[in-house]
């Protein structure tokens, strides 16, 4: 279906900035290892601080957010980021770049990401009808995935020919795009909600996490897509430390082998909208839930050579395809399911709740690592992610049963 102009400007600032973001896949990790020559337990502490202090920031900007026009504060987020990231490949050249200045870029970066996701999830429900955020969080996602497929590869070569700062550099170029994109809409925006209290206060800070608990679908998919994304992200960190420094890959060929499989994702995020039509959105959330479940174990059999690339494409594609059709009917399902003046604040309480779990764990399982070996920590998470479908028992809640599709315009 048609969804227009404006949001055409709107996905064209995603793409470019998701394009920089996947082009320096892993960047502050891969900085650590080969320009800062940092093992397991230092990575997943950079990985993990960045989050777990990010989050911690974004705490009270949710409802900052949701009392704000979204598109100014999408535009400052972006060129926040920007600064932030730019004083890396200056502190490089300059022979000054040290772990702690890692540490705090990554935390600026988190927090200003996690403001521009609240922000651009509030301004899409407004921006499309209800019945084009399946279809719009579908484009998402093909974009997400599309650029994820390009830029691992292209940003391994790069830092393989030019340094470990290349892409962070670019992706710094990316949030300018991004913020000239988001500046480019024309539609007016929706006067901001206003809080009760005048000014934003505990309560407001608060009622994202509220809401979320007391609707059952969204509680459900709230706790399972938390504990999910920790577990499958514990592992990046230790992926890095295993591919490059225990089997010795080159960078072009860490990125290959990430990239390649995300072709998946082109492949579930246009399956997502016809499965939803035919099956609808409770029994689609089901199934590719509980089989994106199924696929990181294997990542603890990695082996040397061209056999051990082949199995991490192949557990990937699998992890990818699965989730790609997970996340947009997730994603419309949380927006359909929120009321409109709390969509900044449900969505700043998800992430930041998200963030936080993925930093503990990932904290947790660098310790893990040092005790049991990089190999046998992605087997536990991979052992602990099968249980996680259990929690996707309050989807059979009426506020998540299927519905019939809404009609929809040619293209």
């Amino acid at each position: 279906m048609r969804l227009g102009r404006d949001f055409g400007w709107l996905w064209a600032a995603f793409a470019v900035s998701t394009a920089g973001s996947w082009l320096a896949l892993d960047a502050f990790q891969l900085v650590a290892v080969l320009a800062l020559d940092s093992g397991a337990a230092r990575v997943s502490f950079l990985a993990a601080a960045g989050l777990a202090v990010g989050a911690l920031l974004a705490v009270p900007l949710g409802p900052w957010v949701e009392f704000r026009r979204k598109r100014p504060v999408m535009i400052l987020a972006d060129l926040v980021r920007c600064a932030a990231l730019l004083t890396l490949p200056l502190a490089y050249v300059l022979d000054a770049l040290t772990f702690a200045q890692l540490v705090v870029v990554s935390v600026v970066v988190a927090a200003a990401d996690i403001v521009f996701r609240a922000a651009s999830g509030a301004h899409l429900k407004a921006l499309v009808p209800a019945d084009g955020l399946l279809p719009a969080n579908a484009r998402f996602e093909a974009t997400q995935w599309t650029a994820t497929a390009v830029g691992p590869p292209l940003g391994g070569a790069l830092i393989g020919a030019f340094g470990p700062l290349t892409t962070v550099l670019l992706d710094a170029v990316s949030y300018v795009l991004s913020a000239l994109g988001v500046r480019a809409i024309r539609a007016p925006e929706p006067r901001p909600a206003r809080s009760a209290h005048g000014r934003f206060s505990g309560a407001d800070m608060a009622e994202g996490w509220r809401h979320l608990w007391e609707r059952p679908a969204l509680r459900a998919l709230f706790l399972n897509n938390s504990l999910v994304n920790a577990l499958i992200m514990v592992g990046s960190p230790l992926m890095a430390v295993l591919l490059l420094d225990e089997l010795g890959l080159a960078p072009w060929q860490y990125g290959l082998v990430f990239g390649v499989p995300c072709l998946g994702g082109l492949v579930g995020s246009r399956l997502a909208t016809p499965l939803v039509k035919r099956y609808g959105e409770r029994r689609v959330l089901l199934v590719s839930g509980a089989a994106r479940a199924c696929w990181p174990v294997g990542l603890a059999f990695v082996g040397p050579g061209v056999a051990g690339m082949l199995v991490v494409v192949g557990v990937e594609f699998g992890l990818i395809t699965c989730c790609a059709v997970f996340a947009p009917v997730m994603a419309a399902e949380r927006l359909r399911l929120t009321d409109d003046d709390r969509v900044a604040r449900v969505l700043s309480a998800w992430t930041v709740t998200q963030r936080a779990v993925t930093a503990a764990l990932t904290l947790a399982w660098g310790g893990f690592a040092a005790l049991i070996g990089t190999r046998g920590a992605l087997a536990l998470a991979g052992v602990l992610l099968l249980a996680t479908p259990l929690l996707l028992r309050g989807l059979r809640s009426p506020a998540c049963a299927p519905r019939p599709a809404a009609p929809t315009l040619p293209e």
